[in-house]
């Protein structure tokens, strides 16, 4: 079986053929649906821009999102190491009261 798949992917009268991995396809769909979204957003907030700058916006608003999500803290590391010490003291605090 084949691990890529055709699609294309339409923004106003452009059009985006791609090869991309199966697995993938998901993605670039929901991607293409975020970016006509936010851009349909600064086309109806910005009246009167030409299309270059709604893509400026379009692409400013994504990069600033991705780099908030890339700069969130991710806690399950530090909640994985810290669950056997919690165990621990709930088992040394159990022991004490006996």
């Amino acid at each position: 079986m084949d691990d890529t798949l055709s699609i294309t992917l339409r923004f106003g009268s452009w059009t985006m053929p791609m090869t991309v991995r199966r697995d993938e396809e998901y993605i670039y769909r929901q991607a293409e649906k975020l970016i006509k979204e936010r851009f349909n957003f600064y086309t109806s907030s910005y009246p009167g821009q030409n299309s270059e700058m709604y893509l400026v916006m379009t692409l400013l608003d994504i990069a600033v999102q991705s780099k908030k999500s890339e700069m969130e803290v991710d806690a399950e590391p530090i909640l994985s190491r810290l669950r056997p010490l919690l165990s621990e003291v709930e088992a040394a605090l159990i022991k004490s009261e006996k």
